[in-house]
């Protein structure tokens, strides 16, 4: 569908149609509000940060008391959306951390200890967990090569992994059948409010609404501006699939979703997920600390060494039954805020604008429950979560 001049009955224009666009575009579909969503390319796509097949969940939330209530409401969401499409969005596999508090924190996200700070979540909240010893943990998951002896493991039965790609697509599809319109492969080039409208400016034409939600993430800065444009950086993540000598001890009644901290050492934790598809391969990830770069220069795939070196340094070493035979590797990227904290707020100079970027890398569990979130502030004036730990003035 291509822009046109003449669109002046739109309520709310979605830019970006990823994890957070796509689930706001939705619930403000829903609520009958009228609204359109634009996205540079075709959604659901590998050319953002919502994509890889896999993404962890879990509701206690090692980043704080802030999250954990979007966390808890985007689960009974995927309830909800498995319960009107009669699809599974969410594996309930469990999530485990993994660490060792005698060796120092496990500093993730922002939280000094994040295996720590997960408990405490869980246990402020009431949400289902149980707590493991060393021995606890090796009997029962013997794939763990190297569980040291002050090891602990925090295990949320109910969480697991979401499936990303599919959420998008269930939520653009509702979307318009409540009346959206989707632009697809269409590059928004400016947003400027004049009084009560909002111009989009793309490739096809200009759109006027009465309010836009920006969710570009990466593309945030470069279409925004100050001061997005240095509070923002972006950095890019590999993700790597192996073979095993045997896939049954990887499946989800076996293995649960892991986050270990094999050390206090940031660059010695990594992330595994279970297999449901022996042909995909055992998926294993980790969060890096990498320079800021020019998103528009990365490419889908990781290099061949990176995998390689991945499996030797953290694979390898701790995991019983994966081979280094690397199946497929693949990158996507984090947009950063300084803090790791997510922004949702109006921006400083538009006060019909609001922002849903950066989200740091661990924003898609939260996901559903900020597109509803947001979708009340436009269409209540109020949300039903609070979202002031968001505001963007915090690096003003």
């Amino acid at each position: 569908m291509a822009a046109d001049t003449s669109l002046v009955d739109i309520d709310v224009v979605v830019v970006g149609l990823g994890a957070m666009g796509a689930a706001t575009l939705y619930q403000l579909a829903k609520r009958g509000e009228r609204v359109m969503g634009i996205d540079r390319f075709s959604p659901p796509h590998a050319k953002g940060s919502s994509h890889g097949g896999t993404r962890v969940t879990r509701e206690a939330v090692g980043e704080g008391p802030a999250y954990v209530p979007l966390a808890m409401r985007s689960h009974q969401i995927v309830a909800e959306l498995e319960g009107l499409l009669g699809r599974s969005f969410l594996v309930k596999s469990g999530t485990l951390i993994i660490g060792s508090p005698m060796s120092g924190s496990t500093p993730l996200h922002g939280a000094n200890d994040f295996l720590a700070s997960s408990i405490e979540m869980a246990e402020r909240f009431g949400i289902e967990h149980e707590i493991m010893n060393a021995n606890e943990l090796r009997a029962r998951y013997p794939q763990f090569r190297t569980i040291k002896d002050t090891d602990r493991g925090y295990l949320e039965p109910n969480a697991g992994y979401m499936l990303p790609e599919a959420l998008i697509e269930a939520q653009i599809a509702l979307a318009m059948a409540a009346g959206a319109r989707v632009l697809a492969d269409t590059v928004v080039q400016s947003i400027e409010q004049n009084g009560t409208t909002v111009c989009v400016r793309t490739d096809t034409g200009t759109i006027k609404a009465k309010r836009v939600i920006v969710a570009a993430g990466a593309w945030t800065r470069g279409l925004l501006g100050s001061p997005f444009d240095r509070i923002l950086t972006v950095t890019r993540q590999a993700i790597h699939w192996y073979d095993a000598d045997d896939f049954a001890p990887f499946a989800p009644d076996k293995m649960p979703v892991f986050i270990w901290f094999v050390t206090d050492k940031l660059e010695d934790y990594f992330t595994g997920f279970p297999v449901t598809n022996p042909a995909e391969g055992v998926k294993m990830v980790a969060s890096r600390e990498t320079p800021d770069i020019d998103h528009e220069t990365i490419g889908p795939k990781a290099e061949l060494w990176e995998s390689d070196e991945f499996y030797s340094k953290h694979v390898g070493p701790n995991m019983v039954g994966t081979k280094p035979d690397v199946v497929n590797n693949a990158t996507c990227f984090y947009t950063n805020t300084p803090d790791n904290g997510f922004i949702i707020d109006s921006h400083p100079d538009m006060d019909r604008v609001i922002v849903i970027s950066a989200c740091s890398g661990h924003g898609f569990k939260h996901s559903l429950g900020i597109g509803e979130a947001v979708a009340q502030l436009i269409h209540d004036g109020k949300s039903e979560i609070d979202l002031s730990a968001f505001k963007i003035d915090r690096f003003l």
